[in-house]
């Protein structure tokens, strides 16, 4: 290691995230399900209430423009796209 330069030394030094036993592990998966059981619940209440105020095709409109925004955002930051 001692010929080589500072950015080969931290490609060698580098974690590999694609080998299971380098990430995360979750110590209790019960607290995870009560999360995804009151994330659920609370999703369930706002869409109910988004439901309820729609008023008109214009509140649709908006509410697509919002959803379609929100899904390429999702697309532009995702860790694993390329280029």
């Amino acid at each position: 290691m001692a010929n080589m330069s500072a950015a080969q030394m931290t490609q060698a030094e580098r974690i590999d995230l694609s080998v299971p036993t380098t990430g995360t592990r979750v110590a209790r998966s019960r607290s995870i399900t009560a999360y995804l059981a009151l994330a659920t619940a609370v999703l369930g209440a706002l869409l109910y209430a988004t439901v309820d105020a729609i008023e008109g095709w214009a509140h649709l409109v908006v509410i697509g423009a919002i959803v379609a925004t929100t899904i390429g955002a999702m697309i532009a930051l995702d860790p694993k796209r390329r280029g």
